[in-house]
């Protein structure tokens, strides 16, 4: 995609028809009855399709006795069968996604400062009551992610809005980010779906810091936007001390810690144009050289050859568990990376671990990052839990939503190197 690219496509359409009817086995009920958005194909007795129902359509949810209980997007090859946007007898239109979208915009309003940062989620999945839509807004530039056919299907009735109610620059869909349901006819892509970006990468300010990004070829949509927060205390923190930077991307973290005032950062990551733009990150915000050392390879092979130690950590790996099928493999990860962590912290270290992967529990990543501290025979306080900022909300009828989390940890002391690791 050029990074110049012009787009106009149409966001208009006629009302979308109910083509699926999902029938639930008895009893099964109570999960929409208590509002949780999706439907499981084991909850289902029988799916009806009109002709000319594909991937993607409108479909309505009944009790085995028939009585409605919501309206969403029908997938039927997926496990989750359906995703409901409406729980009462109503159109799925412009006037749901109009109501929905500026109750999302109005939260961020209140959440956000504006004269600090101009780079935030403005609409986050289930979290705002759409599901299978991400929306980041990247100062004038809203990014886009449709994360399912359905809302594939739905675009004619967001797009013009998005354009009427936030006047953006540019629209730009990240459909490879996106891993989207299957959609025939469709393969995703990245694309302008209105105006023009403007000519090189994109500069937005996070916590008055100032960031340049690539928006076409980075990951998710752009930049972690769920970190800001995390950043901040990090900055807060920074003060006086050497900090690690693991899987470091674009330094959000290292310029903040630069800008806290860190004596030393060091850099960790595989990427070398993410590496670049770290760099180019750094000097933008007027920060000296000598104070960053920006390391390429791999982080855990960094832990274990590298004999330096660190008053701060930051640990803030890719998904290591991407479906349940890697779990056990991620596990093994998580807590090898963990365990040289505690043996690279000095006494008093404060550590800020994270993982994205939704198959990992809070519980569970907290299970394996204490039993890596017991391994390595290092004393650890925990002193919180991590997360996204309020532009990432979770619903409570959908704890599925929570995906980022993380422990705030300090090392009062530091881990033993065994023979048997080093190898």
């Amino acid at each position: 995609m050029s990074s110049r690219s012009e787009s106009t496509v149409s966001g208009t359409g006629t009302l979308p028809e109910v083509r699926f009817r999902l029938r639930l086995k008895p009893g099964r009920e109570r999960s929409l009855r208590l509002h949780h958005p999706w439907v499981f194909t084991g909850a289902v007795e029988q799916v009806e399709a009109l002709e000319g129902a594909a991937p993607g359509d409108l479909g309505d949810v009944i009790s085995a006795e028939g009585a409605f209980l919501g309206r969403g997007t029908v997938q039927p090859e997926s496990q989750i069968l359906a995703r409901i946007l409406s729980f009462e007898d109503r159109p799925i239109d412009a006037a749901l996604f109009r109501e929905r979208l500026l109750r999302a915009a109005a939260l961020r309003e209140r959440v956000i400062d504006a004269g600090a940062t101009d780079a935030y989620r403005l609409a986050h999945s289930e979290g705002d009551e759409l599901p299978g839509l991400i929306i980041d807004r990247y100062g004038d530039v809203l990014s886009v992610q449709t994360l399912t056919a359905g809302m594939m299907r739905l675009r004619p009735l967001w797009l013009d809005l998005l354009e009427e109610l936030f006047h953006p620059r540019a629209i730009v869909e990240r459909g490879r980010e996106a891993r989207r349901e299957a959609m025939e006819g469709d393969e995703a892509q990245d694309a302008v779906l209105r105006g023009a970006l403007p000519e090189g990468r994109l500069e937005i300010r996070e916590n008055a810091h100032r960031f340049v990004f690539d928006l076409v070829g980075g990951q998710k949509t752009g930049f972690y936007l769920d970190q800001r927060e995390s950043r901040r205390a990090v900055e807060q923190a920074a003060r006086g001390t050497d900090l690690l930077d693991l899987f470091a991307y674009t330094g959000g973290f290292s310029v903040h810690a630069g800008r806290g005032g860190a004596t030393s950062v060091v850099a960790v990551e595989s990427s070398a144009p993410a590496r670049e733009l770290l760099l180019e990150n750094w000097r933008r915000n007027e920060l000296p050289p000598e104070r960053l050392a920006v390391q390429g390879g791999d982080a855990f092979q960094f832990l274990r050859r590298d004999e330096r130690t660190f008053d701060r950590m930051v640990i803030d790996p890719p998904p290591l568990a991407r479906d349940r099928g890697s779990l056990e493999r991620a596990l093994r990860a998580y807590k090898d990376l963990h365990l040289w962590a505690f043996v690279r912290a000095r006494e008093g270290a404060m550590i800020w671990t994270y993982s994205c992967s939704q198959h990992v529990s809070p519980d569970l990543f907290q299970k394996v990052v204490f039993g890596a501290a017991r391994d390595a025979e290092a004393s650890v306080q925990w002193l919180g839990r991590l997360g996204p900022g309020a532009d990432h909300p979770v619903h409570l009828d959908h704890p599925q939503g929570e995906y980022l989390k993380g422990l705030w940890l300090r090392v009062l002391k530091p881990g033993k190197v065994k023979e048997k690791r080093g190898t």
